[in-house]
């Protein structure tokens, strides 16, 4: 019995600390809480960012195909560089316009997106090898590539029609001198990188090696992919965007908030007693997890992703509740109060493996296909499904067997 109390108090007390970590992080570890400024990444509704409106500069008007391209790649590199609420959006027929959360420096905005960059390959005489129209697409990759360890790379495919050319520039490269066996990578006359050749590449692949880790290797990939675009992109107009909510409407949807998990708190200890209290105490600990994770993780949260939030919440109150149904149906059945327990998580295991399975397919869905705030509203949903079930199945699990080790039998107190 002491120690089942022993263990009790110390997951309570853990529990406690979790919260606090979320709320306030921890300065010694340089960890910041979910209200400090470094904490979670707001998007544009809640914290305000930069807009900045493109215009095709060519000496004709793009057709809706070409805009529609250059949309999707400057989604696409938005989406790589972690900034998915972040929305791009045709405006007349020249025109793009990208708005980004969490970007108070327009300008910082248009360096970071370098949407407006001409990409081209030169080799080491200035000669112009390729365009950014020649690359299909520019991915970071692991693996081994031939020298007996995995490590972080670039993997660069062609378009069919480059390939000659890609060859000749590439076996002229090869044949040079070292320090001038290379072919540089340059965006909007600015060098990015210069890898070296060694030897003829006659193919639509190839890759591009340089100690990268994993972060590197998608910035500098996602770099070459926003030299595709079809045409050249000049920014007309750089504004900074204030948040759409407002302090006091976050303030106000925290304490709503907060008053909604007050009120699912005494529903579920009134209604299921001690276990109410422990769905309770799991609640808090779903909170503290998930503040921790999108913390750690950087994911944009918006109005979108606060609903996928609450949504997940609903999910992991709804687990207790059909672990608690099932135990009172053992209690009713005869069972003793540890056996019902037992028995009851075995039953409601399934029901929730198979709702909670279904949910992150979906999830998983919007996350691959979805754009802008679907993602970041399918990213914070998927997070917050896999924290509910885990807190579910094991923290109220632990805690319940707990109060059992601690002589607490009386089936009343247990909902009946």
């Amino acid at each position: 019995m002491k120690k089942s109390i022993a263990a009790f108090t110390l997951t309570v007390i853990s529990i406690a600390c979790l919260l606090s970590i979320a709320l306030f992080g921890i300065r010694a570890w340089k960890i910041p809480g979910v209200f400090d400024e470094d904490g979670i990444r707001l998007g544009l509704d809640l914290a305000g960012g930069s807009a900045i409106v493109y215009e095709a500069d060519i000496n004709r008007t793009p057709s809706s195909a070409e805009i529609n391209t250059a949309v999707a790649m400057i989604r696409g590199r938005l989406d790589m560089l972690n900034y998915t609420e972040a929305t791009v959006t045709s405006g007349g027929t020249n025109q793009i316009i990208v708005e980004i959360p969490g970007i108070s420096d327009p300008e910082e905005a248009v360096r970071m997106l370098g949407a407006n960059a001409v990409l081209e390959f030169r080799d080491s005489d200035g000669n112009l090898v390729l365009e950014g129209s020649d690359i299909a697409n520019a991915v970071p990759d692991y693996g081994d590539i031939g020298g007996g360890y995995n490590e972080w790379f670039i993997s660069l495919r062609l378009n069919p029609a480059a390939v000659a050319k890609w060859a000749d520039a590439t076996r002229e490269a090869a044949r040079r001198p070292e320090g001038e066996n290379y072919i540089a990578i340059f965006m909007d006359d600015s060098e990015l990188m210069r890898p070296r050749v060694q030897q003829e590449i006659n193919s639509d692949t190839c890759t591009i090696t340089g100690g990268y880790d994993r972060a590197s290797a998608e910035y500098w990939a996602g770099l070459i992919s926003a030299g595709q675009l079809p045409f050249a992109l000049k920014d007309v107009q750089l504004t900074a965007t204030g948040p759409a909510l407002g302090e006091k409407s976050i303030q106000t949807s925290l304490f709503a908030g907060l008053i909604g998990v007050i009120l699912i708190m005494l529903f579920m200890i009134v209604y299921y007693r001690i276990p109410g209290l422990i769905a309770s105490i799991s609640l808090v600990a779903y909170i503290g997890i998930v503040g921790i994770v999108l913390v750690l993780t950087q994911v944009n949260l918006s109005l979108p992703g606060i609903a996928g939030i609450i949504l997940s919440m609903g999910m992991a109150v709804d687990a207790n509740v059909i672990i608690f149904e099932r135990i009172k149906e053992e209690l009713r059945s005869g069972k003793s109060v540890r056996l019902s327990i037992k028995g009851g998580f075995r039953r409601a295991l399934t029901a929730i493996l198979d709702s909670n399975i279904t949910t992150l397919m979906v999830a998983a869905v919007l996350w691959y296909f979805g754009t802008g705030p679907i993602v970041g509203f399918a990213v914070v949903w998927f997070i917050g499904v896999i924290v509910s079930m885990f807190t579910a199945i094991t923290i109220t699990r632990w805690l319940l067997h707990q109060l059992v080790g601690m002589n607490i039998k009386n089936a009343k107190l247990y909902g009946i």
